[in-house]
């Protein structure tokens, strides 16, 4: 029977039934209904939900009032993951609409009424895209980026845009909009970076999968962190057309997700050539039919694996996920892998003489918030208004002294012939040694506490070098926080490493959800209190409104505590910020203490050693936004 009459003939056969039958079905509706109601999409594959939706148990519609419930309970309230940062106001009738088409004409493929969110720094013509930035607040673009158009086309649905560190230059998941999202494991600690919103929204089932970029790591890493499955693609697999860039030799973007197979769905659904990023040319010829082919338990029977020593470290810090990495080896051994050690000369070298992470973001970064119509139209802009994260300071303030005519230069050319070079040396060590992969830890540390910087990653080989690379879970460290093996490969051998993944990861079933402990909050008590008014600003500037504002700073606990009480206007209020000088009039924002207005603001924010000093110096200032523009505010310096 074909597969578009089913419906009508189904519905046919029930309308000239007799009572009996009538009766049947209508119990049958009825189990449906409860079904439908109780329904629980933690931890459930693409495979899963869509069986569920063919089976009638659920709708996509469905689908979506659940895990915005989800995130409305654990990502608003309970441990305020704080990774969703726009709701799409159309997926509920984007849902409907695939409901209806799923019963019309059948459905599109695995994808099909598949809710999804989305890094903030793909564009989307019917969404905000921000980067998380204040800088690009409410910008609109005006068409979706090759790979949001490519889940739309394959019938997903876009639930939202979720938080990432600010314009995806950093790996602890802050931004001047979105503020910091908490990893579900552990909420004192960071999700990773820069696809940090992504990794927490996906490890807390707040929808079926998340898309995330990656310049250097910011995939694998969060992947890593938040025990998920993450994939760089090759260069040239993946279209990075209309993903904000960073710098356009090593961008890239790739799905993250709690299985191996729901990873190859999704690269199904979103590689080709784009003509728009010339690149994937490459792919020709180079894509199976479905990646999925590849997911045959037992692959590691016949594998030949490299160790790559170098990469597990020799720092105490970096022994407590060695050991995890090499547990998961003996598990790759005890499957049936050959595995041998690996030496690539002088591979560090090779790492940092192929490094393009911050030669090329004043060009093409700067290029892009030209065009984009937002608050702020170049790195120098950004600095001067301080519509940034106060985590960029460093990396905005290094782009903004590379040389207009860096990208014609030599030392450039040098970079791009490196990147060839250490390429060659990886795939040689492959070839020499006859291997399928080589593997190492994604990230020889676990995630910083709030506030701590992430050091440790191997994310560079990759990305680096241009070669495909997937980070699955392989356990846990004694403390209890998730670790990740990185296996990495020749071009576009994506179906390899999905194969090897596959098979360790159904062998050893390492993923398990994380158990969302509340934070709670102490009040400061004791110390010293500042009562300020916020009124003008830095370029002056005229609002309907002012904040008084008091501040108890504790210094043996480096907590500050905030009661802000708002005059005038408050409809004209667009958030209060806490923003930290460094060498210029105005400086990023540190702190959002509310991202609306309320009559009453208050809480406590924990400093770091740094940020205490910068207090104690006067170097930090509270700003009150207006929704006109971020660029117009009230403010006050903070001088205890």
């Amino acid at each position: 029977m074909d597969k578009h009459m089913k419906g009508s003939t189904r519905r046919e056969f029930i309308q000239t039934s007799s009572a009996t039958l009538v009766g049947l079905g209508v119990a049958r509706v009825r189990r449906r209904a409860q079904a439908v109601e109780t329904f629980d999409v933690s931890e459930k594959s693409i495979r899963d939900l869509q069986a569920a939706m063919i089976a009638g148990q659920v709708t996509s519609e469905k689908l979506v009032e659940l895990y915005l419930a989800r995130i409305a309970a654990y990502d608003r309230a309970g441990p305020r993951l704080n990774s969703v940062i726009f709701i799409n106001p159309n997926a509920a009738a984007a849902a409907r609409a695939l409901d209806e088409e799923r019963k019309s004409r059948g459905i599109r493929g695995p994808l099909h009424g598949i809710p999804v969110l989305l890094k903030d720094n793909f564009e989307t013509r019917d969404m905000p895209t921000t980067g998380g930035s204040l800088a690009l607040r409410g910008v609109v673009p005006t068409r979706d980026a090759f790979q949001v158009t490519k889940l739309r086309l394959a019938g997903a649905v876009l639930l939202g845009k979720v938080n990432l560190h600010e314009l995806a230059l950093g790996l602890t998941g802050v931004s001047s909009f979105g503020g910091q999202t908490l990893n579900p494991y552990d909420v004192t600690r960071t999700p990773g970076g820069s696809s940090g919103g992504s990794g927490a929204a996906a490890a807390a089932c707040l929808a079926a999968f998340t898309m995330g970029t990656d310049t250097s790591g910011s995939i694998r890493i969060p992947s890593s962190h938040n025990c998920l499955v993450g994939l760089r693609p090759s260069a040239g697999l993946s279209s990075r057309a209309g993903i904000i860039p960073f710098g356009h030799t090593q961008d890239t973007g790739g799905p993250m997700a709690r299985s191996v197979e729901d990873i190859a769905l999704i690269l199904d659904a979103t590689v080709g050539y784009d003509p728009a990023d010339p690149t994937t040319q490459a792919s020709s010829g180079r894509i199976p039919r479905t990646y999925t082919t590849a997911l045959k338990e037992g692959t590691l029977k016949s594998a030949r694996i490299g160790v790559l020593a170098e990469f597990l470290g020799t720092a105490p810090e970096d022994q407590e996920v060695a050991t995890v990495v090499r547990s998961a080896i003996e598990e790759m051994k005890a499957r049936g892998a050959a595995a041998v050690d690996v030496v690539i000369p002088e591979l560090a070298k090779l790492v940092t003489s192929a490094n393009l992470l911050t030669q090329e973001l004043k060009v093409y970064l700067g290029d892009y918030l030209k065009a984009a119509g937002g608050y702020a139209t170049s790195i120098e802009e950004m600095l001067e208004t301080g519509l940034h994260s106060s985590s960029l300071q460093g990396i905005l303030d290094v782009a903004n002294g590379t040389a207009a005519d860096y990208l014609s230069g030599e030392d450039y050319k040098g970079r791009l012939a490196a990147r060839e070079t250490l390429a060659k040396a990886v795939t040689g060590a492959m070839e020499s040694e006859r291997l399928d992969a080589i593997v190492y830890p994604t990230i020889r540390r676990i995630a910083p506490i709030i506030g701590g910087a992430q050091p440790g990653s191997n994310a560079a080989l990759s990305a680096n070098s241009g070669l495909p690379a997937i980070t699955v879970p392989c356990g846990f460290t004694p403390g209890g926080f998730p670790v990740g093996i990185e296996l990495i490969g020749r071009p576009f051998a994506e179906a390899t490493l999905l194969a090897l993944a596959y098979h360790y990861e159904r062998a050893t079933r390492h993923r398990r959800p994380p158990a969302m402990t509340p934070v709670s909050v102490e009040p400061v008590s004791g110390g010293v209190t500042l009562e300020v008014t916020a009124t003008g600003a830095i370029p002056a500037s005229n609002v309907p409104y002012q904040a008084v504002a008091r501040f108890t700073f504790h210094e043996p606990t480096r907590r500050l505590g905030y009661d802000v009480r708002l005059r005038g206007t408050q409809d004209d209020v667009g958030g209060v910020y806490l923003h930290r000088r460094s060498t210029r009039q105005n400086g990023g924002v540190a702190y959002i203490l509310a991202k609306l207005a309320a009559p009453q603001i208050s809480g406590a924010v924990t400093l770091t050693e740094a940020e205490a000093a910068d207090l104690k110096a006067g170097k930090f200032y509270v700003a009150v936004l207006s929704r006109v523009s971020p660029r117009l505010n009230a403010r006050a310096d903070l001088v205890f």
